[in-house]
């Protein structure tokens, strides 16, 4: 079985490290594919960057149909074109944002979320009342370093722990989401160091798409993610055409 998992912006380091997480969560029988998308930003950390990362997710899952994948992960914290690529995959699509909090939920009473930049509070703060968990979301954090300096600024990891430490002592977190796929691999770390749940929407998602997949599960094919109407597209969009 294949998942694809895609980073959704262009930066190779972080799909390295993104494949690495994706692969420590898939159990015997699943294969993993990383994939970087040949179009959109360097880093996600605003809407346009959102928006603007959104073709090059959906050339990467016309390219799994064609080879077969059994189910995709989208490894950005702002769960980016999981609408649109459930229209046209054939298997199920999860964000890593989703993944980790309804994990989060079912490990503790409340979580918190740690993120990068303080601007992108808002959007995990969207998504938290659109995935029906503000009852149980205590905080959503940042440690203002950008996506980029997570692997460059040698501070990062104890910004980071910091955040998640007051996460768990002031905001009253039994779990800490990770806001960013760029930190994932100091899941293990931060656990050790916090001796409370931390989790990595990456390695979650991974298992939990696997999972599904391995049920014969697939997106409803039902109103609102039936595939779109067919139409044509003009201008540099018009190879999108469905």
């Amino acid at each position: 079985m294949l998942i694809r998992v895609i980073n959704p912006n262009t930066t190779e380091f972080m799909t390295r490290l993104i494949g690495r997480s994706a692969r420590l969560a898939a159990g015997p029988g699943t294969r993993v594919e990383a994939v970087t998308p040949a179009m959109g930003p360097a880093s996600i950390e605003s809407h346009y960057d959102e928006a603007l990362s959104v073709p090059g997710i959906l050339r990467e899952i016309a390219a799994g149909e064609a080879d077969g994948a059994a189910g995709y992960v989208i490894a950005c914290f702002g769960d980016p074109g999981v609408d649109a690529a459930r229209e046209v995959a054939t298997g199920p699509v999860l964000g890593i944002a989703e993944a980790a909090m309804r994990a989060a939920a079912t490990l503790g009473r409340a979580f918190s979320v740690v993120t990068t930049l303080e601007r992108t509070r808002g959007r995990a703060w969207e998504l938290v009342d659109r995935y029906g968990l503000r009852s149980v979301c205590r905080g959503v954090r940042a440690c203002e370093i950008a996506v980029l300096e997570l692997e460059a600024d040698p501070s990062a990891p104890a910004r980071i722990l910091a955040e998640c430490r007051a996460a768990r002592d002031h905001d009253g977190a039994d779990v800490i989401v990770l806001g960013c796929a760029g930190m994932a691999d100091l899941c293990t770390s931060l656990s050790a160091d916090l001796e409370i749940p931390v989790i990595d929407g990456v390695s979650v998602a991974t298992a939990m798409v696997a999972g599904l997949a391995g049920l014969g599960l697939r997106t409803s094919g039902r109103g609102e993610y039936a595939p779109p109407p067919a139409k044509p597209y003009t201008g540099p969009l018009r190879t999108f055409a469905v």
